[in-house]
């Protein structure tokens, strides 16, 4: 069946019902499961801002989104523990979240992907997108789908 399960988490509201659900089918399964954050690049500098002011705010958006990638991974990997679930936390800087999952997935040899979606609809997925779907149609991994 599923030895490995690759769980992307942003640490939404919606991000402990994947972590729940890997966790429960990896248990019955015997699989483990790498949690994968992805965090954003610095914005780039608007019109007129100081370059000073821009690099201690660039330093401090680097040290502050790998923070939170390291909280959330954490309460990821204490679930897992208590549970007795193998876990390993990976986290990635980059603005292509949806090629960052599926590169992940190969790099660390997963053989399911596990996600949320926040069920937008039509409206929402105009304005924000969703790399559900994309990801539906790029992996030729299974992707378990939660609402």
């Amino acid at each position: 069946m599923y030895h490995h399960l690759l769980v992307p988490i942003d640490g939404s509201e919606l991000w402990q019902r994947a972590t729940e659900a890997s966790l429960e089918l990896a248990r019955k399964v015997g699989a483990r499961v790498t949690g994968f954050v992805v965090e954003p690049h610095p914005p780039l500098p608007g019109m007129g801002s100081h370059p000073a002011a821009y690099a201690r705010d660039a330093d401090e958006h680097l040290v502050r989104t790998e923070a939170h990638a390291h909280e959330v991974l954490g309460q990821f990997a204490a679930q897992a523990a208590a549970q007795g679930v193998p876990f390993a936390g990976q986290f990635k800087r980059t603005e292509r979240v949806d090629d960052a999952i599926l590169d992940a997935a190969a790099e660390y040899g997963c053989d399911l992907i596990v996600m949320v979606t926040h069920g937008r609809g039509v409206f929402g997925e105009l304005l924000f997108g969703s790399h559900t779907k994309t990801l539906l149609a790029r992996t030729r991994l299974p992707l378990l789908v939660l609402h």
